[in-house]
C-alpha cells in the first residue's frame, strides 16, 4: 500500500471531489462503537485530527441553519449502523472513484484528463492515511458476486438514504484512531 502524506492526500482528495456535491472529512475514533463517530464527523463537531483538507460543499447552505449535519439526515446510531455494509478494499477503491460525480459509477472516470491508473493511485493515496488494517463501509448497494464486494458494472444504483437530498452516495473508513467520510450528494 502507497504510503499518504499531507500533501498527496489533500491533493488526492481535492482533486478527485472537484466537481461533486461532496462532503470529505475525517475525525478521531473516540468510541468503541465506530457509529458514534460517524455522527459527530457528520455533524461537523470534530476537527480532522492530522489537520488535513476537508471538502465541504454544503457547509455554506441556507438550509443548514439549524441542522448542522445537512445535508445529512439526523439520525440516532440505531438507524445509521445497519445501513452501512462493510465492504472489502478493492470496492472501497472503486467506491472512491465512482463518489466523483452523481450517480456513483465507475463512468464519472471519463471525466478527467488524468488515466484510470492515475486516478486509481490517488484513490490508494486516500486508503493509505487509514493503514492496513481499516475497514470500509458503506451505503450503497450494487452487491457483487462474491461477499462484501461492490460490482460497478451493474447498471442500478441502490442505497440506503442518510441525507435529505435526492442521492446520497458514500463510504466509511474506520481505523483504530480515525473514522473517514467521503459522501457525495444530488438533488
Amino acid at each position: 500500500m502507497p504510503s499518504a502524506d499531507q500533501t498527496s492526500w489533500n491533493a488526492a482528495v481535492r482533486h478527485l471531489y472537484r466537481d461533486a456535491v461532496a462532503y470529505v472529512a475525517t475525525g478521531p475514533r473516540s468510541h468503541e462503537d465506530w457509529v458514534l463517530d460517524v455522527l459527530l464527523v457528520m455533524a461537523r463537531a470534530v476537527p480532522d485530527p492530522r489537520g488535513w483538507a476537508r471538502v465541504d460543499d454544503t457547509a455554506q447552505h441556507p438550509d443548514r441553519e439549524g441542522n448542522p449535519t445537512y445535508p445529512f439526515a439526523v439520525r440516532p446510531p440505531e438507524y445509521i449502523a445497519p445501513r452501512l455494509k462493510e465492504i472489502d478494499r478493492d470496492s472501497a477503491e472503486d467506491l472512491l472513484l465512482a463518489l466523483t460525480e452523481a450517480g456513483c459509477t465507475l463512468a464519472n472516470l471519463q471525466y478527467f484528463d488524468e488515466s484510470p491508473e492515475e486516478l486509481r493511485a490517488m484513490a490508494r493515496t486516500i486508503l493509505a492515511r487509514y493503514g492496513d488494517q481499516a475497514t470500509y463501509h458503506t451505503n450503497v448497494s450494487k452487491q457483487g458476486s462474491a461477499p462484501g464486494t461492490l460490482d460497478f458494472t451493474r447498471e442500478s444504483l441502490g442505497y440506503s438514504p442518510l441525507g435529505v437530498l435526492m442521492e446520497d452516495c458514500g463510504l466509511v473508513i474506520v481505523s483504530d484512531t480515525e473514522v473517514g467520510l467521503f459522501w457525495t450528494f444530488s438533488d
